[in-house]
């Protein structure tokens, strides 16, 4: 698609827009938070949902085998009960611990396959050992089939898990039939970038006044970098806070893709591409289900709006 078609799909949605803002408000800001809804959904990071545990028997015969399934609503849900079941699996890892060496491997699937598998312990059981034929394909291992799952959820830490799903988002699938490595990789498109992390139709109060803050700023894991930003608070006509603005500097970063933004009601937590993290104190509580945020990718700059919370909430 040509460039100039593009902006002038990109204009005319605009203007749809400003025109329902005015003549419906109502279906308009039902609409923006439809969008933010699924934008926040979309940028969520992998949660862990149980770890299963085998062996190797290959050459480090003894050697456990540690596999963190995950759910992640970024992997898309398999359209029908015939079609393979999309997922996305980080590199397999060489640790130890007190017990000795061991090898992890994480693996995400979209959290209605791993709902299914609650209710099915037959489904539950295949979907485990598909995983470690995959394991023994892709890795050129070989693995026991007898398996157990463990009592916690998660082998290792959160941060180290989801570094390794992001680093390495492979499309691919499993099967019940035989599986191959070319099969595996070639299911699911590459989803296609965005500039526009939430839509938000911006509406400035009367008599704005700035009073730049600054909150407290964690202190990034080493491998990060903490990007440059700026912080301000819009106050109305008798001094109340009405909004915050955070501006954050992400060069390097082409698409909000690359990105994961969580917002609670007191805090601001940014990670972008394994290099950049920016955790934030807010100095007022803020309504997190109304935050918006949109990401100029000419600048690499992302601007988070948060409406602040009223004395009364």
């Amino acid at each position: 698609m040509e460039k100039e078609e593009v902006l002038g799909k990109a204009a005319q949605l605009w203007t749809m827009l400003d025109d329902l803002a005015e003549s419906q408000p109502e279906k308009y800001r039902q609409f923006m938070q439809q969008q933010m809804k699924e934008a926040r959904q979309h940028l969520a990071p992998p949660e862990p949902h149980l770890c299963l545990k085998a062996h190797r028997k290959d050459n480090t015969a003894g050697k456990t085998l540690f596999v963190n399934v995950c759910a992640w609503k970024r992997v898309p849900a398999p359209q029908s009960p015939s079609e393979r079941v999309p997922f996305t699996a980080g590199k397999m890892e060489e640790l130890s611990d007190k017990s000795g060496p061991y090898s992890i491997v994480d693996i995400a699937f979209h959290p209605s396959v791993l709902e299914k598998g609650k209710n099915d312990p037959k489904e539950k059981d295949r979907l485990m050992c598909l995983c470690l034929k995959y394991i023994e394909e892709h890795y050129s291992v070989t693995v026991s089939p007898s398996y157990s799952i463990l009592k916690f959820k998660l082998k290792g830490s959160l941060e180290r898990m989801r570094q390794s799903l992001r680093r390495e988002q492979v499309p691919a699938a499993l099967s019940q039939k035989d599986v191959t490595l070319d099969q595996l990789r070639n299911i699911i498109e590459e989803e296609e970038e965005k500039d526009l992390l939430l839509l938000r139709k911006n509406q400035a109060p009367a008599k704005p006044g700035l009073i730049e803050e600054i909150p407290c700023a964690e202190e990034s894991p080493r491998g990060y970098l903490t990007p440059a930003y700026e912080i301000a608070t819009t106050k109305d006509a008798n001094g109340d806070p009405v909004e915050i603005e955070l501006r954050v500097e992400l060069p390097e970063v082409d698409s909000v893709s690359e990105c994961d933004l969580r917002v609670s009601k007191d805090d601001v937590l940014i990670e972008c591409l394994n290099k950049y993290r920016l955790r934030l104190d807010l100095p007022e509580m803020v309504n997190e289900e109304a935050t918006a945020a949109i990401f100029h990718k000419k600048k690499g700059v992302l601007v988070i709006t948060m409406p602040v919370r009223p004395s009364k909430w």
